[in-house]
């Protein structure tokens, strides 16, 4: 018996790249399943060139999701970081929004503290300023 060769077209885009393991493992599963054709007979239906071009594609399917889920972590990723540093952000901001509360609320004390203290002469000058202007007043 003669060597046989098998001749198959696939669509591969150009980007694709097999890792060696990858080939290694197609090239048995060819050689394997070629093996098993010969002794059987052909099926014209489903033939070895169809099936390394399913598991191409198949493969380079799982290449492009596992692909897209590591792009999607990282955005997730991204993300996270992002939000961190606006939640630090926005705690330092609200820290010091209290802390200049804090300080506004004492002022607001210490002028209410002084405004009784006015009042209170103001009160006092009224009832001086009255007491002299009356007209029981003996100073004159």
């Amino acid at each position: 018996m003669g060597e046989q060769h098998v001749g198959f077209q696939s669509e591969v885009p150009d980007n694709h790249a097999f890792t060696a393991t990858e080939i290694q493992e197609l090239l048995s599963l060819f050689l394997l399943n070629h093996a098993t054709s010969d002794s059987q007979p052909s099926n014209p239906t489903t033939t070895d060139p169809r099936k390394l071009r399913r598991m191409l594609s198949n493969r380079e399917s799982a290449r492009r999701s596992r692909w897209r889920k590591k792009r999607h972590l990282e955005d997730l990723n991204n993300e996270v970081n992002r939000l961190m540093t606006q939640n630090r952000d926005l705690k330092d901001r609200l820290a010091r929004v209290l802390n200049r509360r804090h300080v506004v609320l004492r002022q607001n004390d210490c002028l209410w503290m002084e405004s009784v203290g006015l009042r209170s002469r103001l009160s006092d000058l009224c009832r001086i300023l009255t007491a002299m202007s009356s007209p029981s007043n003996t100073f004159t």
